[in-house]
């Protein structure tokens, strides 16, 4: 299956200016599968190396003496490493954390190796004191497969090819195929086994197996790695989200949790659920006004998970109520539809932003800030109308309004009619 973080790692072979690497990203979205993959097709040889199945790398980072590490690199692959040669990969480093901060010393002095780290709850791990080292690192994010890769695992190359032209109209002629293959999407959803699996088998049962499979193992991490005065928290929290999402107005609730629940007793939660790549927060701004970032709140936001097909696993929807369901695109009150739309704005790198007005129902569902400032209202259907999105731009129009609907694309007076099928695709290109 192709990736779309392979063409960043290729310019990142390619740069003279490259520094070591490292891929974040949440457990099973396929950072190692790829790592390999490039290594295979690019490099004459790779030298990988488990960190967490490889006892002698606890011990290896006594100093940072490189040309000693590249030698332990070499006898524990059982792989030559010649410089601009050999792709070395050193998985699962949250498990040594020191060698991150090794890394700060193959940038200086040993620039002619390509290195790459990558590893599950990394985002947790560089908040210990790991030594992280600033401004001598590349850095990437990975996250589960989006809608352009499914429709590419697929097969449906025209299809692809057709997203890929920005050709809007004709686009749209094709929605019968994007809707259908969007509904395989809402329940397969992103991450690589399960979209594997299904492509190869087409057996509904065992993408459910996988997921929950999946959910188990996240909640084994949490147990494996949360503080005990935490780990009740974290469990609280991420069981949640169906439900905060299935609301009408999905700004995530404490009280939701227990009663009377406050932000100070769950927040470490919800930071530790975040930093290990599995839930993504989206906070209101007060204004509609460039940058947004000056006028955030951080006391109203949205939780989202990572992965739209986890999400219908946590909420157990069946198979047959998203593939064949005529309301699969409003169940929970359009929840998975702004799922889907957050996860693919986040996946193309929009940091995306709500907005909704003190007492009133005045809400736009995000907002991102290019150039211009998009505010963007989510319908789940057809049969649409857009009154906060109108209010919004007679009130600014210098906005560039977006709705995002299974309408065909239309760009009016006042704003564009996006397909949801072709989100990321229309973003990227503006």
């Amino acid at each position: 299956m192709k990736r779309i973080i392979y063409d960043s790692l290729l310019s990142w072979k390619n740069d003279p200016n490259r520094k070591p690497l490292i891929i974040d990203g949440a457990r099973q979205v396929g950072k190692t599968w790829i790592l390999k993959k490039f290594g295979e097709k690019e490099f004459k040889n790779t030298a990988y190396i488990n960190c967490d199945k490889t006892a002698e790398m606890k011990s290896a980072f006594y100093d940072f003496d490189v040309k000693r590490l590249i030698r332990v690199f070499s006898s524990i692959a059982e792989e030559t490493i010649t410089p601009g040669e050999t792709l070395i990969i050193l998985d699962e480093i949250q498990e040594v954390p020191i060698g991150l901060t090794a890394l700060k010393y193959f940038c200086e002095e040993a620039r002619e190796y390509h290195i790459v780290v990558a590893g599950s709850l990394l985002g947790i791990s560089l908040h210990e004191g790991s030594g992280f080292p600033v401004g001598k690192v590349d850095e990437m994010k990975m996250y589960p497969m989006s809608f352009l890769e499914f429709v590419q695992a697929s097969g449906r190359q025209q299809l692809l090819k057709l997203l890929k032209s920005h050709k809007w109209q004709e686009i749209s002629s094709m929605s019968i195929s994007y809707i259908d293959l969007l509904r395989q999407y809402y329940y397969v959803g992103g991450m690589p086994e399960v979209v594997n699996s299904y492509f190869e088998n087409n057996n509904l049962n065992e993408v459910r197996i996988i997921q929950n499979r999946i959910l188990k193992d996240y909640e084994q991490d949490f147990s494996k790695h949360i503080p005990q005065s935490l780990l009740s928290k974290v469990n609280m929290v991420w069981n949640s989200i169906p439900s905060q999402l299935a609301k009408e107005n999905k700004k995530f609730v404490y009280g939701a949790l227990k009663k009377g629940g406050r932000a100070k007793e769950f927040e470490d939660a919800i930071e530790w659920l975040i930093k290990a790549g599995l839930i993504y927060k989206v906070t209101r701004t007060k204004k509609i006004e460039k940058p947004l970032k000056f006028y955030e709140d951080f006391n109203s936001f949205k939780l989202f998970v990572c992965d739209l097909g986890l999400l219908g696993a946590m909420s157990d929807v069946s198979a047959k109520d998203v593939i064949t369901g005529e309301k699969v695109f409003s169940i929970y009150k359009g929840a998975f539809t702004e799922q889907y739309v957050a996860q693919e704005l986040i996946s193309i790198g929009e940091k995306i932003y709500y907005y909704s007005k003190e007492n009133s129902n005045l809400e736009i569902d995000f907002l991102i800030q290019k150039d211009d400032i998009y505010p963007i209202e989510v319908k789940a259907e057809e049969n649409v109308r857009s009154k906060s999105l109108r209010m919004v731009w007679e009130n600014n129009p210098e906005l560039i309004a977006c709705r995002l609907s299974m309408s065909g694309y239309r760009d009016q007076e006042w704003m564009r009619n996006i397909p949801l099928y072709a989100v990321s695709e229309w973003f990227l290109s503006n």
